[in-house]
């Protein structure tokens, strides 16, 4: 008889718990690994990944386990939760405050921000990012996209952002990706809750243009503030250094195109693309 480790306390993770079921079921219906890999079409090796919690998995294969154990929808229920292991302990807490949050400020200096992109952009973005298997980009991807649920949710809250004119000036590799992108930009602006503008070129050097800032307002009034660039993230949460890039956000929207300007020139890149012109003084 095995012996069974001692209890440590500990709940067991979501993707240790989706490991698990997933080993469970499999065994209950008495298939082996190579079976259910040619039910489901999936590398067995693959399979066998997700039993370990190695892989997380994509919605695709998760839809496709759960079709084959005839359990509606739990796997995938267990999967969103799951899903958020992708994602660095570190940036778990910022992910944590942003899905709760009623006011979300962004400034973008490099990308579209993750909950604008459209999963060919979070696809190609993560690609370059470092080399991984096609398996462990898919995951990554549906992570990144899942977490839009909360701009897509009856409350969402109101969303400021602000793109620097080179996010829209590095296109997509395949231009038909580049056109539905600007397409789910423009689709996004149309929307009450969210307001986006471009900081053009012609407004010079500004605050912030190193990295991305995201400020995001609780319900409890506080707010906090998280900093990026392509090799760091630091969430700040002391109010006088929220504060202080609160102001430094709100310079750079200043010297931003109004919105409607900023949808214009979104609407001419599609169209060919022109030059950022810099607001009339007058």
């Amino acid at each position: 008889m095995p012996t069974r480790k001692p209890n440590s306390g500990r709940r067991p993770s979501a993707r240790r718990m989706l490991a698990e079921e997933l080993t469970r079921l499999r065994e209950s219906a008495g298939k082996s690994l190579a079976e259910l890999a040619e039910e489901t079409t999936y590398d067995r090796t693959y399979l066998h990944k997700l039993e370990t919690g190695v892989r997380v998995g994509s919605p695709e294969v998760i839809a496709a386990l759960d079709k084959v154990y005839g359990t509606g929808d739990r796997l995938s229920m267990l999967w969103e939760l799951a899903r958020e292991d992708a994602f660095p302990d570190k940036y778990k807490r910022f992910m944590e405050l942003e899905a709760k949050s009623t006011v979300l400020y962004k400034y973008s200096a490099h990308t579209i921000p993750g909950l604008l992109q459209t999963e060919a952009y979070a696809h190609e973005q993560l690609r370059t990012a470092r080399p991984r298997d096609e398996h462990v980009l898919d995951e990554q991807v549906a992570a990144r996209l899942g977490r839009q649920e909360i701009v897509w949710r009856d409350e969402p809250p109101d969303f400021r952002g602000v793109l620097d004119e080179s996010v829209l000036r590095r296109e997509l590799r395949n231009p038909q990706d580049w056109q539905d992108q600007l397409a789910h930009l423009l689709e996004m602006a149309e929307r009450v809750y969210v307001t986006l503008q471009v900081l053009p070129f012609s407004a010079g050097l500004q605050h912030l243009l190193g990295g991305s800032l995201t400020i995001l307002w609780q319900p409890d009034g506080r707010s906090v503030a998280y900093l990026e660039s392509s090799a760091h993230g630091e969430l700040l949460e002391d109010p006088g250094e929220v504060e202080r890039l609160r102001l430094s956000y709100d310079r750079l929207r200043d010297a931003a195109l109004p919105p409607h300007e900023s949808i214009a020139l979104i609407q001419r890149m599609m169209k060919g693309g022109t030059p950022c012109t810099p607001p009339d003084p007058n």
